[in-house]
């Protein structure tokens, strides 16, 4: 894990007035890292139902020198979830181990902000390590990518959920014509399709769905993806943040600039693409430096994807819970993450607390935001922001 960073201390004690969970091995800068070492699986843990199913096959050759691990239910590893002592190896877990499950509930959930429904899961967790990542506050002490096998099942049940909900009369803020499914709700697709094709079915699910879109927010290029013909059925939402956040933040992703330059050739293959401009993180200078991040978006795209995009702004939420993973992990993330004195709190629906921006202030926040925008890139539409 060490090889993954530039700078990595062992403490004997928390930073003041922090309590660490696990051993204290502390993450001060991350360098970007090579694709080839974002997964390097060693292990599996397999649910027996996963892994007859042929996609459950298609991970197991891929990954054939992997120890195979059998367990009852993807949700149901103490070994991986359960073990606070794992917080010190969250990103070696990361890289190195896989679960194999199958996804029990089919459900697309109503949203109507970024999309219409939320799709149904087909993976969750993730190689990368986002210090603001939401997932890890319902996983526990490590959040290795899970993928479920039962892809048929997912494309099909999509396929009638769409088919009833019959063509879209009423423009909304998600599309004006087409039903938005959100694929990528735990994961990140872009990645995801490095360890299986589940990604790909779902792009031609959605191809042949003339009323509807899938569409999902990556922070990995992954080229791979423009040979897929989506016939402007998949929209990719790119989240950017100011260079000098992402160095902190944005841990094991693709660098931002390589996100803006890769923009140009995903419309070229006939994706819609969006960009997140997510989280917004408020500290000194923050506006300043999203001013030249928007500069550099203008001057790293053409006139197509101009006259297509659009973005979603989203201010950072935090949460205790992933606070106390983070301070065992990257405690240094923290000191822009967990602001008492920018931030209020509000009780979650798992029970724990979450801390977003002040009432009144973040209002001045995400109005001094659009405005930026407005001046720097006034061709790029904004969905939402909050």
């Amino acid at each position: 894990m060490a090889a993954d960073t530039r700078h990595a201390r062992r403490e004997t004690s928390p930073p003041a007035g922090r309590r660490a969970v696990g051993p204290q091995l502390y993450w001060f800068v991350t360098d970007v890292v090579p694709q080839s070492r974002l997964l390097d699986i060693r292990r599996i843990f397999v649910e027996p139902e996963a892994a007859a199913l042929p996609r459950g096959q298609q991970v197991l050759a891929r990954f054939p020198d992997a120890e195979r691990i059998e367990i009852d239910s993807h949700t149901r590893i103490p070994e991986l979830y359960g073990d606070e002592t794992n917080v010190a190896r969250w990103v070696r877990i990361k890289t190195e181990t896989l679960v194999l499950g199958v996804k029990k509930s089919l459900t697309a959930r109503p949203n109507g902000r970024s999309s219409d429904f939320i799709a149904p899961s087909t993976a969750n967790g993730c190689a990368m390590a986002c210090a603001y990542c939401y997932v890890p506050r319902r996983k526990g002490y490590s959040n290795p990518i899970t993928v479920f096998a039962n892809i048929e099942r997912i494309t099909g049940y999509l396929s009638r959920h769409v088919a009833r909900q019959g063509v879209k009369d009423t423009p909304n803020q998600c599309d004006p014509h087409a039903w938005v499914y959100d694929i990528g709700e735990n994961s990140d697709c872009s990645l995801d399709a490095r360890v299986s094709d589940t990604v790909r079915d779902l792009v031609t699910c959605f191809r042949d769905l003339p009323t509807a879109k899938a569409s999902f927010a990556t922070k990995h290029v992954n080229r791979d993806l423009l040979d897929w013909d989506p016939r402007g059925r998949t929209r990719i939402r790119f989240s950017l943040m100011p260079a000098r956040d992402a160095k902190l933040l944005d841990i094991r992703t693709s660098p931002v600039a390589e996100r803006i330059a890769a923009i140009d050739d995903f419309v070229a293959a006939g994706y819609e693409v969006h960009v997140n401009f997510s989280p917004v993180v408020v500290r000194d200078g923050w506006l300043d430096d999203w001013a030249e991040l928007l500069d550099q978006l203008d001057a790293g795209i053409g006139p197509r994807a101009r006259a297509q995009l659009a973005a979603e702004v989203i201010f950072l939420t935090h949460n205790d819970r992933l606070h106390e993973v983070n301070l065992g992990w990257h405690p240094k993330a923290e000191e822009l993450l967990w602001r008492p004195d920018l931030q209020q709190p509000k009780r979650s629906q798992t029970g724990g607390w979450n801390v977003r921006y002040r009432t009144g202030q973040k209002g001045r926040y995400v109005a001094a935001l659009t405005e930026l925008i407005a001046a720097r890139a006034p061709y790029c539409r904004i969905r939402y922001a909050f």
